[in-house]
């Protein structure tokens, strides 16, 4: 791709460029840093230091050649080769291709039938199939992958095909089921509201895994929303609403007899963009509010609209968890819940852990660059059903 032949402008501070986008400017410390000799091709880590210059680069010269940006630098024989396509995505979308920089697809009550299901074999061995996997947990922030066999290894064997298991309070796994002594309201029949996973851990675990192992009783319907589509009707609905739950962080805690952790979070998580990112939220584990007094007077309001609307049938999936079937899901993103189940009418056993976010991006971003990006299933068996 090579852009117009017209003059290159050398300022003090950098150069403007002649792009497909338009005529684009770019500080030299930043083409200087951009410059594909600064990363090692074996380790693929930076190996320049621009502070190790005697002073803040300059180009002598610079012109383009072909598909680069060639610039002669003042002050060391080093000639920069920078590709055009890396100044076009900079111009254009502010920062590098990125294979899982993928658009959200907000969802609503309508759409649990449509979640990606994919075999369990086919992650494991099938790279395409893997992909799609990734992709739909990145756009839709939840799958489901069947054909999970009952035995201890067949959760981490699942979850390593994404990413490393990430460690909690609870230890790698831990287990849905009723217990005498629980540590969590999750293990017990009773109903669990709609929540997202330790919000008292600083950083709260990404992506979540639910394998059922076996489920016969009366009742516990699993619940799920997208929290990012509620986030945003809220925005739509009442604006300082959701500025108010975007903008000031409250206080979570997770403690027992030996642990106790505290985090404050946004209830309403955005991006330097204000895209919404994702949600946090969970009454059973929210401490006691430490905001202002006054600020709370504005502040409740928005949080109990927040928590109401995603009470709303508009938002609501509901279905039976599956004895094989293992629910993924982004923690950061889907709020789950539970109805109550009567806890003598049978067993309900979950085994679940979880992986980070980034894992899950990094995975999607090797099998892109190997040609799989998750958008065309080559088998019949993971189309989405």
């Amino acid at each position: 791709m090579s852009a117009p032949m017209t003059q290159i402008i050398l300022t003090d501070t950098g150069l403007s460029v002649p792009l497909a986008a338009g005529e684009t400017y770019f500080n030299y410390c930043w083409l200087r840093d951009v410059c594909p000799s600064c990363i090692d091709p074996q380790t693929r880590e930076r190996i320049f230091d621009v502070a190790s210059l005697p002073s803040l680069p300059r180009a002598r010269q610079a012109h383009i050649e072909g598909d680069v940006l060639v610039v002669d630098w003042q002050s060391e024989a080093q000639v920069s080769r920078i590709p055009l396509a890396l100044l076009e995505s900079f111009a254009t979308r502010g920062r590098a291709e990125d294979p899982a920089d993928l658009p959200r697809n907000l969802w609503y009550a309508d759409r649990g039938a449509s979640f990606l299901r994919v075999p369990q074999q086919a992650v494991l061995t099938d790279p395409a199939a893997r992909a799609q996997l990734t992709r739909a947990l990145i756009e839709d922030g939840i799958a489901i992958v069947t054909g999970m066999d009952g035995g201890k290894d067949s959760l981490p064997r699942l979850v390593e095909a994404i990413g490393p298991i990430t460690p909690s309070a609870e230890g790698l796994f831990f287990d849905v089921r009723v217990e005498i002594a629980p540590t969590n309201l999750a293990f017990t029949a009773g109903p669990l509201e709609m929540h997202t996973d330790l919000p008292g851990e600083e950083a709260a675990p990404g992506v979540q895994f639910l394998h059922c192992l076996e489920n016969s009783v009366e009742g516990g319907l699993s619940l799920f929303l997208d929290g990012a589509a509620v986030a945003e009707a809220l925005r739509q609905e009442d604006p300082a609403a959701f500025h108010l739950l975007a903008n000031n962080k409250i206080p979570f805690f997770y403690r027992h007899d030996n642990w106790d952790y505290r985090a404050h979070q946004r209830v309403i998580e955005t991006d330097p963009e204000g895209r919404v990112t994702g949600v946090t939220i969970s009454q059973h584990l929210q401490d006691a509010m430490d905001l202002p007094q006054t600020l709370l007077d504005d502040y409740y309001p928005a949080f109990v609209k927040f928590l109401k609307m995603m009470q709303e049938e508009r938002f609501l999936v509901r279905f039976r968890s599956e004895a094989g079937n293992c629910v993924i899901f982004d923690n950061h993103r889907i709020v789950h819940g539970r109805e109550g189940y009567v806890a003598d009418s049978g067993k309900r056993h979950l085994r679940g852990c979880y992986t980070d976010r980034g894992a899950l991006r990094s995975t999607h971003r090797v099998l892109a660059y190997q040609g799989f990006d998750g958008r065309i299933a080559p088998e019949p068996d993971l189309q989405r059903a």
